[in-house]
């Protein structure tokens, strides 16, 4: 297996894809309601929603370094964090989750343009190499599956 195919399975595996760890981030949204979506532990703290919407930010941001978009190409005005719910409906939050998706097709689009040689190219003007920014993507994710799962534990409690 090449590392480009290497890398992208462990993108993948943070994403959607079955693993040996558990829960992915997309697992981690399943069957979530609106209300848990929305519910916060806390008024200063992040919900799931914002997490969502910030992890595809993130693949957007990450996806630009290869497929030359420019910074505020994102489809919501802002980056980071994004206020949530800006109106509570379940479409709202399905649309959100839709563009998680959509911002993980571009980015995995782009990871399969790649070389083995590109990965471990640092851009000029850039601290970390392509191999660590896409690998950290995936630690990404599965950084916040995890605070999601504890965030729906919380909510039931």
């Amino acid at each position: 297996m090449s590392e480009v195919r290497q890398l992208l399975a462990i993108i993948d595996q943070a994403y959607d894809h079955t693993s040996w760890h558990g829960t992915n981030l997309r697992g981690s949204i399943r069957r979530v309601s609106v209300d848990q979506a929305a519910w916060r532990p806390h008024q200063a703290r992040h919900n799931i929603w914002e997490t969502v919407v910030h992890c595809a930010y993130w693949k957007y941001a990450a996806s630009r370094r290869f497929t030359g978009e420019t910074r505020g190409s994102f489809p919501l005005k802002g980056s980071n964090w994004f206020k949530r719910p800006v109106k509570k409906a379940e479409q709202a939050w399905r649309a959100d989750i839709e563009l998680l998706g959509q911002m993980h097709h571009v980015l995995r689009s782009a990871v399969s343009q790649l070389s083995a040689r590109d990965l471990p190219r640092t851009p000029a003007g850039k601290k970390v190499s392509n191999f660590a920014l896409l690998s950290g993507i995936a630690a990404h994710d599965l950084y916040h599956a995890g605070q999601i799962q504890l965030l729906k534990k919380l909510y039931s409690s």
